[in-house]
């Protein structure tokens, strides 16, 4: 039974993924602090911390609304995860290891929108 937002699979993804994020730029260039690590890291947590909002609103509309914010800031993941790869901040192997965890955590999330909109019971 769900009775959290810590028990939905999209959300652990999430969460995971903040966590690699928070790995790897850790490592990136002093002077990307306030730059593109900041981004980065402040775009993983969103996909994360948005969910979690979701989850207890009431209305199926505002649940949606948050979850494609949750969505929205995937995407800038993706683009952060290319943009790190591009400017030698991170490792191919570190490229992979983050775009396969960003995909998994799209499809739950993909999985857990149509679900609300298919009101298949989802709280």
């Amino acid at each position: 039974m769900i009775t959290s937002f810590k028990d939905v699979i999209a959300w652990q993804k999430a969460y995971q993924f903040v966590l690699q994020t928070y790995k790897v730029t850790a490592k990136f260039p002093d002077y990307e602090k306030y730059g593109l690590s900041s981004q980065f890291q402040r775009a993983a947590v969103s996909i994360a911390a948005n969910f979690a909002e979701g989850f207890k609103r009431l209305s199926k509309a505002d649940k949606l609304r948050l979850m494609n914010i949750s969505q929205g800031s995937l995407e800038e993941c993706r683009c952060y995860i290319m943009l790190s790869r591009d400017l030698g901040y991170i490792t191919n192997e570190e490229y992979d290891t983050l775009t396969y965890s960003l995909e998994g955590t799209s499809f739950y999330l993909n999985a857990y929108c149509r679900g609300i909109s298919e009101n298949k019971g989802i709280d």
